[in-house]
């Protein structure tokens, strides 16, 4: 028997959770909607006064907290990036030591970051999902929704400047506008749905020439305006007037070439695509290529129709899991829970951790999260579900053990291997 986590596909969502209030600050139009007309189809504008929250995207980030990070939270690279004319500026201009204790050269120097600042340069602070509390949570709830793993950047772009030329992204974002203004540019696809493997720099020339012609959606972001754009439009943004922050928050979506990959992967099972060309075989002929190609064509599509929909799942799963972190934990809390854990102690999942728990036929329950698997004695089983499901929180309340000294111990376990959290 498999028990799963709550979520959708991997792919286009065909639904998303409703409510989905995290989700409603990026767009102005109902979930469904977006999914429909939208989601990798083509570019949404959700203007400030579209949208739930008043004060817009400064709760998430703002310039303080840029501030903050760059200098006196130790940032390395490659948590910052600095762009000027269209061109990154090599690290070495704006790292170094940090003094006594601290000689680690990578580290974000405050006073060079000032100096390229002002100077004309837009900095850009990476992985702010992994390092800025506000939008920790925010990430893992709106990639919940999306059912995507996230990453989040913020863009710090002087008035009057711009960091980078017209280029498309291979992963689809949501542009949130925290402070100032900038001017985007929109144009349509020079390679629609590129994968990662195909970035914009491998068609400049393509990418040029549409970005010469008439934009398809040319306006100016304000404060708390937000804009969603698929992979492969092509943009460019330019600050105006005043300094401009935004967030960018990018969608690693799965696409339909996943599959085959992690087709072909499997595929190395089959001996009659494992065997080897014939001796001699001259591979720049044609004619000495095309027996052997229809013949691999032939093994290939069999073993195709043979497929099995589960081992492709489960390589998707160790695949698309780590990319998506669930909520953080506190070590010395969990710790101090785990000293004084009793019956009367509540306990709750992980928030956002991804779980499949399964029987594995042998007197055992294995639940697989993110980053491994753990393995229970099967007795276990109607207490691991009933937690996982949020059925129950009290440790004295898990039911299918014997005593509560049982209960305390699957508990402890489930504590120190981060999978359960004390309750709220």
């Amino acid at each position: 028997m498999t028990t799963r986590s709550p979520g959708g596909p991997a792919g286009r969502p065909a639904a998303f959770p409703s409510p989905a209030p995290v989700l409603s600050r990026c767009i102005a139009v109902e979930p469904e909607k977006f999914a429909a007309a939208h989601w990798g189809r083509g570019p949404l504008l959700s203007r400030a006064a579209e949208l739930p929250n008043p004060a817009g995207f400064t709760d998430l980030f703002s310039p303080a907290d840029a501030d903050e990070l760059l200098s006196r939270r130790g940032l390395r690279t490659p948590f910052l990036r600095v762009a000027r004319d269209g061109q990154l500026v090599p690290a070495a201009r704006y790292t170094g030591g940090g003094g006594a204790g601290a000689e680690i050269g990578d580290q974000v120097l405050d006073e060079r970051v000032l100096e390229l600042y002002a100077s004309g340069a837009t900095l850009v602070l990476q992985g702010l999902h992994r390092t800025w509390p506000p939008l920790v949570d925010f990430a893992r709830e709106l990639g919940a929704a999306l059912g995507q793993p996230l990453q989040v950047n913020a863009y710090l772009t002087p008035a009057d400047s711009q960091g980078f030329a017209t280029h498309y992204d291979t992963h689809d974002v949501f542009v949130l506008q925290v402070g100032g203004e900038k001017h985007w540019r929109i144009h349509p696809p020079v390679l629609p749905d590129p994968l990662e493997r195909q970035p914009w720099g491998g068609r400049a020339d393509e990418v040029a020439a549409v970005a010469d012609g008439p934009p398809a959606l040319d306006v100016v972001l304000g404060p708390g305006d937000a804009l969603y754009l698929p992979r492969g439009w092509l943009h460019s943004a330019q600050a105006q007037r005043s300094e401009s922050l935004h967030l960018t928050v990018g969608i690693r979506a799965l696409t339909r070439y996943a599959l085959v990959e992690e087709l072909l992967g499997l595929a190395a099972a089959d001996r009659r695509l494992r065997a080897p060309l014939p001796f001699g075989i001259d591979v720049a002929d044609p004619d000495d290529v095309e027996p052997e190609l229809t013949e691999t064509v032939e093994a290939l599509r069999d073993w195709l129709l043979r497929a099995d929909p589960a081992e492709v799942a489960d390589r998707l799963r160790a695949r698309v899991w780590p990319a998506a972190r669930p909520a953080p934990i506190r070590p010395l809390a969990q710790a101090a829970l785990l000293a004084g854990l009793d019956v009367d102690s509540r306990i709750a999942v992980r928030p956002g951790l991804r779980w499949q728990l399964t029987e594995d036929g042998t007197g055992a329950v294995v639940l697989r999260i993110f980053d491994r698997s753990i393995t229970f004695p099967d007795q276990c089983a109607p207490a691991l579900r009933a937690l996982l499901t949020a059925t129950v929180s009290r440790v004295g309340d898990l039911p299918g053990l014997d005593d509560d000294a049982d209960r305390l111990v699957l508990a402890r376990r489930l504590l120190r291997e981060a999978v359960a959290v004390p309750a709220t």
